[in-house]
């Protein structure tokens, strides 16, 4: 093992049990570091320097988009801030880069709501002909996901990790960890999601105990994101959807659509779970529905007698 090797593999023992970061996060800086140290011409730390590090930024560059580039010198850049802080380098060779680059706004995709109508309904029609037992289940399940992760505005990950205990249905509440192991807590406000979410349990008690799990398969196991990604898929067709549907697309229609209803900006980041406002912010971008409404009805130029 070189001494590069090294150092990140101490780095992420050290990211893993003392930052506590999530195998999420673990994965991506494994990655990232791992591409670094098999780019660069020397796998001794010490000989790292300014140079080096903005020949490996500009091979990213020709790669990846900008948004990947940027978490990756992201994850290189922690690397040695870290090892800086640890005493293993004097200098940190990031503090002569002067790294800076436009990276262009990638708006949230949306689901038009009377598509996102017509998907529900799909799914709903599917359950009710359904010829078997197995059929009839499992499209209970899928009627509840689709529900909850529009009536929450909740990620993929979060809706997966969901706990039995996290759901109290009597209360209409829903406990939610979040990135960072941030919580928060989501009330269902709609009473047909509240009797799919109870359908769904009724169905499923016996799974759902099995793996302490809120949404379970129906061997026992914690449902997977690519489960969900695949059932998407599934009623996408069906519906006969042109447009690729995800699971994070039902978030940003939560928010965008909360947003066009007037919403305090701030209740909607606490919803979604934003640690900070900008990152809401983007959602006003979206929200073009609203403010060609508002132009035509408020403007003044309307009372204009020409």
């Amino acid at each position: 093992m070189s001494n590069l090797q090294a150092h990140i593999k101490n780095y992420l023992e050290y990211c893993k049990h003392q930052k506590r970061l999530d195998e999420k996060t673990l994965k991506a800086y494994r990655i990232d570091l791992t591409q670094f140290c098999n780019k660069i011409s020397t796998k001794c730390i010490t000989e790292i320097n300014a140079g080096i590090l903005e020949d490996f930024i500009a091979g990213l560059h020709q790669i990846y988009k900008p948004k990947t580039v940027k978490r990756k010198i992201a994850s290189v850049k922690a690397l040695f801030h870290y090892l800086e802080y640890r005493e293993v380098i004097d200098r940190n060779p990031f503090n002569k880069i002067h790294v800076k680059f436009r990276e262009p706004a990638k708006l949230p995709k949306t689901i038009p709501l009377h598509t996102l109508e017509q998907f529900l309904s799909v799914i709903y029609k599917y359950h009710a002909d359904a010829k078997t037992d197995c059929q009839k289940m499992n499209s209970l399940r899928d009627i509840a996901i689709i529900e909850l992760l529009f009536a929450t505005g909740m990620r993929i990950s979060e809706l997966c990790s969901l706990k039995v205990t996290d759901v109290n249905l009597c209360d209409r509440s829903i406990l939610i960890y979040g990135k960072g192991s941030k919580e928060r807590k989501i009330q269902i406000g709609n009473d047909d999601v509240i009797h799919a979410l109870e359908k769904y349990k009724a169905a499923f008690g016996t799974e759902m105990e099995a793996c302490s799990h809120f949404f379970a398969n129906q061997s026992g196991r914690v449902l997977s994101d690519q489960s969900v990604r695949r059932m998407i898929n599934k009623y996408t067709s069906l519906a006969a959807i042109e447009m690729h549907i995800t699971p994070h697309m039902f978030r940003h229609t939560f928010a965008t659509s909360l947003l066009e209803a007037d919403v305090d900006i701030r209740y909607i980041q606490e919803m979604l779970g934003h640690s900070s406002i900008n990152i809401t912010e983007i959602y006003t971008h979206v929200a073009m529905s609203k403010q060609r409404d508002i132009l035509a009805t408020k403007h003044p130029r309307k009372n204009f007698c020409i």
